[in-house]
């Protein structure tokens, strides 16, 4: 297998890298990542010595960068992760979503059927189903709804590699994932902000009343998932991927603060609710566990923990 890894530096696809450079079927690994602000290069510190690995500077967003490596490299698998994500800045500014989220994906797709790609992999998101009542859970039968930029750019990319599948026959696999967490995850996302704001004795801002929720899957038990489905999913299929731990966001903060011995009541502070924000997501992964026997290992409580204890040490400078 060589396989080509877009965005690799991010915070899950970096993740799947050490995954997947830990099984003998990956003879080439190609990390193809143009090192947005999101990039991290510690997150590869540990593969970088792997004569397999192979970094490469180039954006998705230009079809010659994603051409040149394909055809330098004899790509014959894909895992696509590269995309913009934070919600609040699609909000800002759609317009780099549209381009990564949906030309980038455009311009892989293009490669993928020209080089007659094994499995293109589409890493994609609950988001672009909308939003839950208090009951009910997402499958892959789910009608999409988004409600944002970036859950709208990720449901379209989802549509064009489904249409690449039906149209010209690209041999893919989707994946709609919860929310991940876990060390190295961008500082602007929710986990780390709460983490982060309470190591430096600052208060925690929560949208609305807390009240959001969300299903929460550690980052390694994701990408175990991803190199599953990559090698052992059906064509054409959409697996969904999550650990079943709902929490509101207000919930999250209070074990995040009984972990680290503080008061919630003194340690948050409510802010204006985020334009468009859905009340809940949940996911119902039983065909991923079913047909791939797979499984999340990591409890939330015992990831939680993982994470406070990686960001206490790696603290970011103001």
């Amino acid at each position: 297998m060589n396989l080509l890894v877009t965005g690799g530096y991010g915070f899950i696809g970096s993740a799947f890298i050490r995954e997947a450079l830990n099984k003998n079927k990956v003879n080439k690994l190609v990390n193809l990542d143009c090192l947005t602000y999101a990039a991290n290069h510690d997150s590869l510190a540990e593969v970088e010595d792997d004569h397999r690995y192979i970094f490469r500077k180039g954006d998705i967003r230009k079809y010659e960068n994603v051409y040149d490596a394909f055809y330098a490299h004899d790509i014959t698998h894909v895992a696509h992760f590269a995309a913009e994500t934070h919600v609040d800045n699609s909000i800002e500014g759609p317009r780099a979503f549209v381009e990564t989220n949906i030309i980038g994906t455009f311009n892989l797709l293009e490669c993928a059927k020209k080089f007659k790609i094994k499995r293109f992999h589409h890493i994609s998101t609950d988001e672009v189903y909308g939003q839950l009542g208090k009951t009910g859970k997402f499958s892959p039968s789910s009608p999409y709804d988004p409600q944002n930029p970036y859950s709208a750019t990720k449901a379209s990319s989802d549509f064009l590699v489904r249409s690449y599948g039906h149209t010209f026959s690209v041999n893919y696999t989707i994946s709609n994932c919860s929310n991940n967490y876990g060390p190295f995850q961008n500082n602007e996302k929710f986990i780390p902000v709460v983490i982060e704001s309470l190591l430096r004795g600052d208060k925690v801002p929560v949208y609305g009343k807390g009240n959001n929720v969300r299903d929460w899957i550690y980052v390694d038990d994701h990408a175990q998932a991803v190199w599953k489905i990559l090698t052992r999913g059906k064509r054409g299929e959409t697996y969904l991927v999550g650990a079943n731990n709902e929490r509101t966001n207000l919930q999250i903060v209070k074990s995040i603060c009984e972990i680290l011995n503080l008061n919630p009541e003194e340690s948050i502070q409510f802010v204006k609710d985020r334009a468009g924000h859905d009340f809940r997501y949940a996911i119902d992964a039983s065909k991923t566990k079913e047909e791939l026997k797979w499984v999340p290992k990591k409890s939330f409580e015992a990831g939680l923990k993982e994470t406070i204890k990686w960001y206490t040490k790696n603290q970011t400078e103001e």
